[in-house]
């Protein structure tokens, strides 16, 4: 991540993300989050990290099954979590943009999402890596996203090293590590998907 510089700094109420238009912190969606209640600006991602997300929404759209249980396959779309404990209206609002979100056929709502998605694929980078590994991992497992996979990249960051895959434990609280996949990723939930990793990072 990127922060704004200090005389820029912009905290949001949630009645203020919620009543305006969708690109009014944003020129584009996704390349911002709100951490109780801070606007936090994105750097732009490399080309390698789009080609791996494209890849990836395709290869599961691909695998939904047409007689299985409706699965929409959304990039960088609002999902708000719970909000921080703090008596500052403007200290609480949290919403990020998973790269990749899967989720039930139920409308779109940004409040209530979260509770509809299946899995979150985080596709790390440098500025990323530490918030995807730890911050968000802890989120999406509090907010019980039942299954998380984050890639990770090697040292020259242009070629996927491996993806993480963690489920939720008995409490449905926290993550469990489920898999680490090396040369390719094979799902067996919320979709039957078999994936090289040159599949998806080839150009």
């Amino acid at each position: 991540m990127t922060r704004s510089p200090a005389d820029d700094v912009r905290y949001l109420t949630a009645e203020e993300f919620l009543t305006a238009e969708p690109d009014a912190f944003s020129s584009t969606a996704g390349d911002v989050e709100i951490v109780d209640g801070r606007l936090i600006r994105l750097m732009s991602q490399s080309v390698i990290h789009g080609l791996v997300i494209r890849r990836l929404i395709a290869a599961i759209e691909a695998a939904r099954h047409p007689a299985g249980p409706c699965l929409r396959v959304d990039s960088d779309g609002a999902v708000r979590f719970p909000d921080a404990e703090d008596k500052r209206a403007n200290r609480r609002l949290n919403v990020r943009y998973p790269d990749i979100m899967v989720r039930d056929c139920e409308p779109y709502d940004v409040n209530t999402v979260r509770d509809h998605i299946q899995l979150i694929v985080e596709v790390v980078s440098k500025d990323t890596v530490d918030t995807d590994s730890g911050v968000k991992r802890m989120m999406y497992a509090r907010a019980g996203v039942p299954a998380y996979l984050i890639v990770l990249f090697d040292k020259s960051w242009e070629v996927i090293d491996r993806i993480e895959e963690y489920r939720l434990d008995w409490s449905g609280l926290r993550y469990v590590p489920h898999h680490v996949h090396r040369t390719a990723l094979v799902l067996d939930t919320p979709v039957t998907l078999a994936v090289t990793f040159e599949a998806l990072q080839a150009f």
